[in-house]
């Protein structure tokens, strides 16, 4: 205002005239368009996720989500089926099977996972041991399955007996000074390759610690899950799949899914590490959890999603809350941020250009009165300052309220890599800005002629 003052005195206006047409001036040039729709956007992009029953507890935390570079995923329930079931007791040479099947059977009552119950049914059903429960066990201490021990069991009459992953049964035994057998290596390491869990058996007695046997779990990839992770590479995001199992059965998933990476036999504290490496890294970090030992990766983590059937520490922890508890749908968390990313840089792209467009479109109109040289670039003949005034002011009215459902439906968003995104909004919405103005204004300017004391 106090800068155009100067050029309305040159131009011989009077003072009301001048601050009428100055006040004007100003609010067609204020480049309004994004200011007015980003709010939009941010609320269509939390809207979208209340769909999906996912509760944002912050629009920081969506915004983040499409910048995303990296995604956290396990295994279990996200990229197989999550219902890994016993199938099958490999007992060690010198071993029956039926012994094997009565020591999984009893190390796994105090495990409540559903792999811990479907041992227990296996052993049931298939070699007709009677099921017991820890309270007909007198004088039995149980030791229950934790994230970082790995491994469940029982001390009962003078013997002990441990179920669980590979490293930490190996561990247990040759910490009491008893023996692996040689074909142990070669069970779990055949039941990994074929993409199953092996989880080892262990006893000691009066005879000493030793391995019985290997306990085979298996689980499915969910249907399509190469093609999303296929789509997720496109975008530019790395993904890693986070696993208790061993590196050859996580390698053998991880190769069959189509995941960028893995986490072998992980506990909450490298999960943690995993995370800050990638942020040192520069890198945004996305996962889910569920339990009290995950709330500080999900607090540590960029975009933290907590499942609704989780503990309250995980939820507090995070920044999103999944309602169904459904962790695959941490992939469309990030592809929703990247819809809303997309266009706010689309709207953005159109904003920018119809600015530009707009101002050398009505300014030559505008001060050719005290500058006869710029008719030269009047362009598009608005018919006075008057007429290419009004009609920026009304343009920018309309074309805010034309766009404010592209920026609450959001632009279509296609798996691609960021510089082809960018060409894309460049051409198409930067040149659809750039031509809007032109056409716009003068197609308002000519119906403004028609009103009378105007034109």
């Amino acid at each position: 205002m106090v800068t155009l003052k100067p050029f309305a005195i040159y131009a011989g206006a009077d003072d009301q005239t001048s601050l009428i047409v100055l006040a004007a001036l100003l609010v067609c040039l204020i480049p309004t368009t994004i200011g007015a729709l980003l709010s939009a956007i941010g609320i269509a992009g939390m809207d979208r996720l209340v769909q999906r029953n996912v509760l944002a507890m912050s629009g920081r935390a969506v915004e983040a989500a499409g910048d995303v570079s990296t995604l956290l995923l396990d295994k279990t329930g996200t990229i197989t089926l999550g219902n890994r079931q016993a199938a099958a007791f490999v007992p060690v040479e010198g071993v029956t099977e039926a012994d094997l099947a009565d020591a999984a059977q009893l190390s796994s009552l105090a495990d409540e996972t559903p792999e811990g119950r479907s041992i227990v049914v296996l052993a049931k059903e298939t070699y007709g041991l009677r099921e017991r429960n820890q309270g007909e066990l007198t004088g039995a201490a149980w030791v229950e399955f934790t994230a970082q021990t790995r491994m469940s069991g029982v001390d009962l009459d003078g013997r002990k007996v441990r179920k669980g992953a590979t490293g930490s049964v190996l561990a247990w035994v040759k910490e009491r000074g008893g023996r692996v057998p040689e074909d142990a290596a070669a069970l779990t390491d055949g039941i990994a390759q074929a993409g199953g869990t092996p989880l080892l058996v262990a006893a000691e007695d009066t005879a000493g610690a030793r391995v019985l046997g290997v306990i085979h779990l298996k689980d499915v990839v969910k249907e399509g899950m190469r093609e999303r992770f296929e789509e997720l590479r496109r975008m530019g995001i790395r993904t890693v799949m986070i696993t208790g199992d061993n590196p050859l059965t996580a390698k053998a998933i991880a190769e069959e899914a189509g995941v960028d990476d893995f986490l072998a036999e992980a506990t909450p504290e490298d999960k943690m590490a995993l995370i800050k490496r990638e942020q040192a890294g520069g890198k945004l970090v996305a996962m889910t959890g569920d339990g009290t030992n995950d709330a500080p990766a999900l607090a540590q983590a960029d975009v933290g999603v907590a499942m609704n059937t989780g503990t309250s520490a995980a939820k507090e922890a995070g920044n999103m809350v999944d309602l169904d508890s459904n962790p695959t749908k941490l992939i469309e968390i990030v592809e929703i941020g990247k819809q809303l990313l997309i266009t706010r840089g689309a709207l953005t792209t159109f904003s920018i250009a119809n600015d530009v467009a707009k101002y050398f479109a009505i300014i030559p109109a505008m001060f050719a009165v005290a500058y006869p040289s710029l008719d030269k670039l009047n362009i598009m003949g608005l018919t006075s300052p008057e007429s290419a005034i009004l009609s920026a002011v009304i343009f920018n009215a309309l074309i805010i309220v034309a766009l404010v459902p592209l920026a609450l439906k959001g632009v279509r968003y296609r798996p691609a890599s960021a510089d082809r995104m960018l060409r894309r909004n460049l051409g198409l919405y930067g040149l659809g800005g750039l031509v809007a103005p032109f056409i716009g204004i003068k197609l308002i300017d000519l119906l403004l002629t028609l009103i009378p004391g105007i034109g």
